[in-house]
């Protein structure tokens, strides 16, 4: 007897006549982990919602087959009494209402029509119990991290008597403790019959979970093969991905780098509700024109709060310190003022912070400069269209028309969006928060060659990245940053993941080192 639970054959799926998939075919194996890879737009993502019926049956070309018999889904509902479950990568969770009434939303545990409460919180103890949860059934979401969060999603996946587990880039804003825990979920779950289907973008962890690989590329089947855990398989995967082998991860780059650019000088942030607390606790640092420096620091070490603090006031409160640029001090008091001094801040959070999601790509582009397109008052919409499309070729960006909504873009297309109006603006000083999060390994080189141009162009780059690899591999000098401070700023040439490491889990009463 076949051991496939799933077979997906000839899915077809259109766009307003752009095809995303074109006969995509896949088979997956019970109580395994699938993983399917791709460049972001490859169709990953277009697919699996093929398979849980958000884009129901009919809206699309093929055949599904499930444990032998053919399946036809008009609604998550459907698939979801198949136990075919999808969790996304922007987890749909709500967050005023506890654990247990997530849990069970839509599928209430009840008696005569009335919910009854303490079998809700037993049967959501049981599977948060399951999940390695230890968080009261009656806690908030709101309380919760995304790490805990993606556990509630799992343990709500686990009431429906899943089957067929589908995680779209399920580590994508995790933590390195939160991930290895989530991926050891999801390996005890295969041991007890769970099957596994995973999106993800990083290798290492392709590598280390999954059992098959699929990769997609422009919509099509490139390729299905089993994993190994050796660095041949990512290079493989590579190659798949991309149609091309990447000899080098970072664009080649000869740093020219001139006087200093933007300094910024005995910066204090308060917490914005808890005012007493302390977030980041006088930083200096600067950077010089043409050069790249980055910020490394676990998670909450204010990296993203130094930034945001900066950057119009944007976060904390109490907030003091000086901020120069050419050597004369400005004011940054608001976002406005920030971007009149030639500063821009690309946000960790781009769908939050970064886009307008329900707008096109041309509104998105000049978003940060509109008075560049504006006659007495009155944009040019013409000029603004032929500007948004200019940044779509010169960014590659991959979309049918700049009239396109951002929203249908993928994650790294729209990450090249909010590039784009930021380089529109004009800026003098770039502050890039997690510029690659969540995109795939050829749109990433393709943002570091972007970051590389700016760079050279004589802008001021500032990184943040939670991947040491990355920062070493694109940043002149590193600062590492530790409960709110500065504790070391090393040169790129003696940056090891080692001394970073040690830097970034130093002692907060320990100060800045500098070569």
């Amino acid at each position: 007897m076949s051991n496939v639970i799933l077979k997906m054959d000839g899915i077809v799926k259109e766009f307003s006549g752009v095809r995303a998939l074109d006969g995509v075919s896949i088979d997956v194996e019970r109580g395994r982990v699938h993983a399917i890879c791709g460049e972001n737009g490859a169709g990953k993502s277009t697919l699996m919602k093929v398979l849980s019926g958000v884009y129901p049956h009919g809206s699309f070309d093929g055949t599904i087959t499930l444990e032998g018999s053919p399946v036809s889904y008009g609604s998550i509902n459907d698939s979801e009494r198949d136990g075919v479950v999808i969790i996304h990568q922007e987890l749909a969770l709500s967050p005023f209402l506890s654990i247990a009434e997530n849990i069970f939303l839509g599928n209430e545990v009840s008696r005569g029509g009335v919910i009854d409460w303490n079998k809700t919180n037993l049967e959501a103890a049981r599977l948060l119990q399951r999940v390695g949860l230890a968080e009261n059934p009656a806690t908030k979401i709101v309380e919760l991290g995304v790490g805990k969060q993606q556990l509630v999603e799992i343990a709500k996946a686990l009431s429906k008597e899943v089957k067929i587990l589908i995680l779209d880039e399920p580590t994508a804003a995790l933590n390195d403790d939160d991930s290895a825990h989530l991926l050891g979920l999801i390996r005890q779950l295969n041991e007890t019959g769970i099957t596994s289907i995973i999106i993800s973008h990083k290798l290492k962890e392709i590598r280390s979970i999954a059992d098959t690989v699929t990769v997609i590329r422009d919509g099509r089947t490139i390729d299905t093969f089993e994993v190994q855990d050796t660095e041949e398989i990512e290079t493989r995967i590579i190659r798949a991905m991309v149609g091309r082998p990447l000899d080098h991860q970072f664009p080649p780059r000869e740093p020219q780098i001139g006087e200093e650019k933007f300094r910024v000088e005995d910066w204090t942030v308060h917490h914005p509700i808890d005012v007493d607390r302390l977030v980041v606790d006088r930083a200096f640092f600067s950077v010089r024109a043409g050069e790249i420096i980055g910020f490394a620091g676990l998670m909450g070490a204010g990296r993203t709060e130094l930034a945001m603090s900066i950057f119009g006031r944007s976060y904390g409160s109490g907030i003091s310190g000086r901020v120069y640029k050419d050597g004369v001090e400005i004011r940054t008091r608001t976002v406005e003022e920030a971007i009149r001094h030639g500063i821009a801040y690309l946000s960790e959070d781009r769908k939050r912070y970064g886009l307008n999601l329900i707008g096109s790509v041309t509104v998105n582009v000049s978003a940060a400069a509109l008075g560049k397109l504006a006659r007495l008052g009155i944009i040019d919409r013409n000029r603004e269209y032929r500007v948004a499309d200019e940044y779509r070729k010169r960014m590659n960006i991959r979309t049918p028309s700049v009239s396109s909504l951002v929203e249908n873009l993928s994650g790294g297309n729209q990450q090249k969006v909010v590039l784009s109006k930021w380089i529109y603006s004009g800026p003098e000083v770039l502050i890039l928060d997690e510029p690659t999060r969540g995109i795939d390994v050829g749109a990433k080189f393709e943002i570091y060659g972007i970051i590389n141009e700016l760079a050279a162009q004589g802008k001021a780059v500032i990184l943040i990245s939670s991947e040491l690899p990355e920062l070493m591999g694109l940043a002149d000098r590193i600062y590492t940053i530790a409960e709110g401070r500065l504790t070391a700023e090393i040169p790129r040439a003696d940056a090891t993941q080692e001394e970073l490491m040690r830097h970034m889990t130093a002692d907060r009463s320990q100060g800045a080192e500098t070569p």
